[in-house]
Formats: C-alpha cells, structure tokens, sequence
C-alpha cells in the first residue's frame, strides 16, 4: 500500500465533504478515490467513515487520523511550496484576506505600489466582511479592524480606525442636518450588519469626553460597509462610516461630515499572519513594505482631544 498517496485521498475526501468532490478536485474517480480509502480501513482494521447514500461523517477512529495526519500533510505541503519556489522566491502568489472596503480603499494601492516593485509578484485577494481564517482558506496575510486577531497569529497595527457621521448634500437640503446625538433618532439613517453574527451594531460616538454606544434605528441596515457607504452616497440615509471611506468624499464635497465632535478613534487596523519557519520571501517583502507604506495611506482625520 502507498501510504502517502492512500493518506492523502483520506484527507482530501475529509477535506471536500465527499468522495465525488475530492475526486473532481485530484483528476480521479470517485471509485478510485473510494478504494484507495477502503484499502486503508483494511489496512488499519477499523472503518474511517460512516456512509449512507445521502450523508458522509467520520467515525471516532477516522477523527482521530485525521486530526493526527492533518498537520504533517500541511507541513509537507509547506516543504514542498518552498522547494518550488526556491529558485526564484520573490516570483509568485501571495493570497491576502481583508474587508471588502478596505480591500478597495487601502489594499489595491498598496498592492499597485508592491508590484511596481515587484512585477514577478502575483496577487489572490480575498475580500470579505467576515474574519477569514488564514490556515482554513489558505492566506499568507490578513487585514481587519477593530482589535487585534487572536489564534496565536502575529499581528501589526497599521493605522487608527475613525468613525465619522455622514450624509450627502441631498440628504441634508430635503432632511436638514441633526445638531445633536439626541436628534439623530428623527433622521433617516442607516445601520451596519456584522457579517459574522448577523448583529445589527450600535453607533460609536464621542461624548462628553468619552465614547457611547448608541442603537439608532436604521431605515436600511447592510452587511458591507461599501454598500452602506454608497447609499449614505445616494442621499437615502445618513450614515457612520469608516474615515477611509469617508474622508476622501468630504474633501470632495459629495458627503458633509456631520457632528465632528462625534468622530471616535475605534480601534484600529491589523495586518495579521501565521508564524511560519519557511515563509516566502515575497510574504516577507509584502509584510515589511505594508508596515512601512500602509500607514502612509490612511487620511488625516482630526479628533477632538480626548
């Protein structure tokens, strides 16, 4: 028996949910897929899944390989990925997850600038509102807001996370504009949802010295900031929006920043990844120019002393 190979198929059908989609993703037959994973139950005498026509799990046994296979298939797969890319490291992919808006806003520039540097440097990006877990989806680096990501993953701050109270100016002359917290109840106004928990979240004001967290009825609430942003743009509603978003509008007059005194510093911006003893020299160089660069990106946004 090829253990390797017969291992690799066990894990591969774990991986996919199902023999006929491992299958599709390996080039081979889900009969052959099938046998090779029935000469490894008789070669270890126990039964790896429980089969019915409709459903696929594993068993206790099966379980507990995979658990124990799991990580030296990776590392072998690392070792592997390296050797490849030993002749020229700095040519090649790198995946990066991040929010949709900043993926928009802050990561596109940055990449832009990277491969002006380094045009052997492919890029895969992953933008999406929820957090991504880099060994699940096979990330090299991750961006998100709000507190550092745990998972034992390192991570390194790259700017302030602002929040601003916007509405364009087609808003403002059919509504008016509120003058204060309290008057933000009788507005139309818009409300985010947090991806990962469906959550409608409260709005993040600085007040009297110190930050609120106030629930403001939405007449349209969203589970991407950039569609939130684009509708607080169309004059529908007014909105909290991240200052990256935000900032370049005001400047350019298509939003009105409402109740400054409001703007809170709300965390902040992490770039995070695995620690890994044979990262790609790429990653490297991406890791380092980001810390060094992305910071640059952010708008100046002035916060009232706090």
């Amino acid at each position: 028996m090829d253990t390797t190979r017969v291992i690799t198929l066990f894990i591969a059908v774990v991986r996919a949910g199902s023999f006929s989609q491992a299958a599709a993703e390996l080039g081979l037959s889900p009969q052959a897929v099938s046998k090779a994973v029935r000469q490894l139950e008789g070669n270890l005498g126990v039964r790896l899944f429980h089969r019915t026509t409709r459903s696929l799990s594993l068993t206790e046994e099966g379980t507990r390989l995979f658990e124990l296979a799991n990580p030296g298939l990776r590392l072998l797969d690392e070792a592997l990925e390296h050797v490849r890319n030993s002749r020229s490291d700095m040519d090649g992919m790198i995946r990066v997850a991040a929010p949709t808006s900043f993926g928009r806003h802050m990561l596109i520039p940055l990449v832009r600038d990277f491969q002006d540097l380094h045009p052997g440097v492919q890029f895969d990006l992953l933008l999406e509102d929820h957090f991504t877990d880099l060994i699940e989806a096979k990330i090299d680096v991750g961006f998100r807001g709000g507190n550092p990501p745990e998972r034992n993953l390192i991570s390194r701050r790259i700017g302030q996370l602002a929040l601003m109270v916007c509405a364009a100016p087609a808003y403002i002359a059919r509504h008016g504009a509120p003058r204060s917290v309290d008057e933000l109840a009788a507005h139309r106004c818009t409300g985010f949802r947090q991806p990962n928990t469906g959550r409608l979240m409260p709005w993040e004001l600085h007040v009297e010295g110190g930050t609120i967290y106030k629930d403001i009825p939405a007449v349209a609430s969203f589970n991407t900031a950039e569609a939130e942003a684009e509708a607080v743009l169309a004059g529908m509603a007014i909105g909290q929006l991240a200052g990256y978003m935000a900032a370049e509008h005001v400047q350019a007059g298509t939003l009105v920043h409402l109740l400054p005194s409001t703007t809170v510093a709300s965390g902040a911006i992490y770039m995070y990844y695995q620690q890994r003893t044979q990262m790609p020299q790429r990653v490297r160089e991406f890791i380092d120019f980001a810390s060094e660069h992305a910071p640059g990106l952010f708008p100046k946004i002035q916060l009232e002393k706090r």
